[in-house]
């Protein structure tokens, strides 16, 4: 009777075991069952919300890729159309509400290219103004010889003439976000709806 008593003791108290805790995992681990929301905005059909309370949708076609740098929160290449040299690229990056303001990012921007012969490309960059989902949205068109910066700390420029830039910044309650869409003309001739439908998307 006692051992038959003590049996059935352990028997409750291994399935009471078997029950509380997951196959194979750890206390750590069984806590982890919610997935970690990603650093990237724009990823699903309904729109993936993005540090600083901002989401966005890629429209098809776009290709997400792993940042290039911890600045950016999201990249997105754009592939090129017959003839062009190399593919589009966009990035989005938000500093936390800070990053300058939104006068000083346009004119650094349109700084970064010049007209065939050399001069200032300023007169032909057009800047518009938009309101999406409550959101002041600033936007810039520029188009010439592209002085891209790249390598480390950005030391080197790379000339790319025939280049165009459609870029945003979207002033939200926890800072500016900023979409920087480069790449030869006739791409981003070719991606230019697509970027428009990008920006309607952009929502707190």
């Amino acid at each position: 009777m006692y051992r038959s008593a003590r049996g059935l003791l352990v028997v409750t108290l291994l399935w009471i075991t078997a029950c509380s805790s997951k196959p194979g995992t750890s206390e750590r681990e069984q806590g982890a069952d919610l997935k970690p929301q990603s650093a990237h905005g724009g990823t699903t059909a309904a729109g993936t919300p993005a540090p600083g309370g901002l989401k966005f949708t890629a429209p098809a076609g776009w290709i997400e890729e792993t940042p290039a740098s911890s600045m950016r929160k999201a990249q997105y290449r754009l592939p090129r159309v017959e003839g062009d040299s190399e593919d589009a690229e966009l990035a989005v990056f938000f500093f936390k509400g800070e990053g300058g303001s939104v006068q000083a990012n346009i004119e650094r921007w349109i700084g970064q290219f010049t007209k065939p012969d050399g001069s200032p490309a300023t007169d032909a960059a057009k800047t518009t103004h938009r309101e999406i989902h409550g959101i002041p949205v600033t936007i810039v068109d520029v188009s010439g010889t592209y002085m891209a910066a790249s390598g480390a700390m950005l030391s080197e420029v790379k000339s790319k003439p025939g280049f165009r830039m459609l870029a945003a910044v979207a002033e939200t309650s926890a800072g500016p976000w900023f979409f920087k869409l480069t790449g030869p003309a006739a791409t981003i001739a070719r991606w230019e709806p697509a970027f428009g439908q990008f920006l309607d998307s952009i929502e707190p």
